[in-house]
């Protein structure tokens, strides 16, 4: 496969590398907040997360995690790919208007159950604001989505 279409699991190598960035917005916030009932007013009232350590509004750490979900459904190792567990050590705050990119290396290949352990990592700019593991059961030309 390449990289449009993503990886099965025989296709992947130590140190292979995808990312995707996404820009968060006013309204992924407040969409974030109604799906997930986490209506913290760090994230949803300006006037109270301005008189926090962060000095205004912060997106939920979730919705930062979650482009890493799409770096590893979309890129690597792409369409089909099971998320099997996370591992997530926030750094930095996520303001709206940043633009998050999510970087998933792998790690670790296990060939006897074609899974995989991949690190992952969110920036804004030079500032990680993410970083984790990522453990996976990607697609095999045995076994496909």
């Amino acid at each position: 496969m390449n990289d449009l279409d993503g990886y099965h699991y025989e296709d992947l190598a130590l140190g292979m590398s995808a990312s995707f960035a996404k820009t968060i917005s006013e309204a992924d916030i407040v969409l974030f907040a109604g799906a997930s009932g986490d209506n913290n007013a760090v994230h949803i009232n300006e006037e109270f997360a301005r008189s926090t350590v962060f000095k205004g509004r912060i997106a939920h750490g979730m919705l930062t995690a979650s482009v890493i979900s799409a770096a590893i459904a979309g890129r690597l190792p792409g369409p089909g790919t099971v998320y099997l567990a996370q591992n997530l050590r926030f750094k930095a705050p996520v303001r709206p208007g940043d633009t998050v990119r999510a970087t998933v290396t792998v790690k670790e290949l296990f060939p006897e159950k074609r899974r995989a352990v991949l690190s992952t990592v969110c920036k804004v700019g030079d500032t990680v604001v993410v970083e984790g593991e990522a453990f996976v059961m990607p697609t095999s030309r045995d076994f496909p989505a």
